[in-house]
């Protein structure tokens, strides 16, 4: 056991399933491992923001268009008018996980196990609660969130595999250490070089699906558990490298060809964020040299949502 008397990751592995959390988080377990950013980490962080600066951390919703996500399209913004003096709208075909997303834990099922916490089959349909983002818009995730740069020398045209020894080479070089309960926010340049690149280039790595992220190996799920990482977010597609350069899960996750979202998300409870707008934070980060932020999170709060935008916004 840890000395906050949680198991380690090495421990979760002999549970059932292997790898998870379920059980661990008393008080609110459907928030999964947004349970580590609780009051003490707020006030603490809170106690920094000194120079009043705000940064988005959102891309717009119609920013990726088309959507790396071949199943998922940019949404139809429509102005509506009751009569000359009045305007409404409406967004159609809005697929919540298109731009920038906060995946909640009803994302991925574990193959052979269940959702998270074993909540069943039935309780996953829209308008029901259990596992829904609205468990984080009741309820925002807050905390302190920690910026890791891992951009330099990547060629996101070939879309590299990351180990997890980049997390703790960049935080060495920032003088910087992950706490309990941050919220780690992963720069790797992918969404502003995406969005930058020739439309011919997007269509190239779209059609391969091919995309920069973290290696699928038990590495990743170890380091966040054990450092007590509230939210992991990347400005990348899907977190992971695209396509899987590992068959450590394949036989887990026969259906998404061995990718790890069954382990982050169905097994530990983690919030995965996606796509994220990290570039003006880091430029900051740069300028000033200091990479912590107050970050507060708070997805659309939409019963039984399966994501979210995450309408997530740093504070220094």
């Amino acid at each position: 056991m840890t000395d906050d008397d949680h198991p380690s990751y090495a421990e979760l592995l002999h549970r059932d399933p292997p790898g998870s959390s379920w059980g661990v988080f008393g008080g609110d377990p459907e928030r999964g491992t947004a349970n580590f950013a609780g009051a003490a980490q707020v006030a603490a962080v809170a106690a920094t923001v000194t120079r009043g600066a705000v940064f988005s951390l959102d891309h717009a919703l119609d920013a990726f268009d088309p959507p790396m996500a071949r199943a998922r399209s940019a949404p139809r913004h429509e102005l509506l008018s009751a009569h000359e003096n009045s305007r409404d709208d409406v967004l159609r075909e809005f697929y919540l996980q298109a731009t920038s997303q906060l995946d909640g834990l009803r994302h991925r099922r574990a193959t052979g196990h269940g959702f998270y916490n074993g909540v069943p089959d039935s309780e996953i349909r829209a308008g029901r609660p259990a596992l829904g983002v609205q468990r984080w818009a009741e309820k925002p995730i807050v905390g302190r969130g920690v910026v890791v740069d891992i951009s330099e020398g990547l060629d996101h045209r070939l879309g590299p595999a990351l180990d997890v020894e980049v997390l703790d080479r960049a935080l060495r070089a920032q003088g910087e250490e992950v706490r309990p309960g941050d919220l780690v926010l992963v720069h790797t340049g992918w969404a502003r070089w995406f969005l930058d690149a020739d439309p011919s280039v997007r269509a190239e790595v779209r059609e391969a699906r091919r995309a920069t992220g973290f290696r699928q190996t038990r590495d990743l799920p170890a380091w966040l558990w054990d450092h007590r990482v509230s939210v992991f977010a990347t400005d990348t597609f899907a977190v992971e490298v695209l396509p899987v350069a590992a068959d450590t899960f394949l036989a887990d996750a026969p259906d998404d060809a061995g990718m790890m979202h069954q382990e982050l998300i169905a097994k530990l409870g983690v919030p995965l964020g996606e796509l994220w707008n990290l570039t003006g934070l880091v430029e900051d980060s740069r300028a000033h040299g200091r990479w912590d932020a107050l970050v507060v999170v708070k997805p659309l709060h939409l019963v039984g949502g399966v994501g979210s935008p995450p309408n997530a916004t740093a504070l220094r």
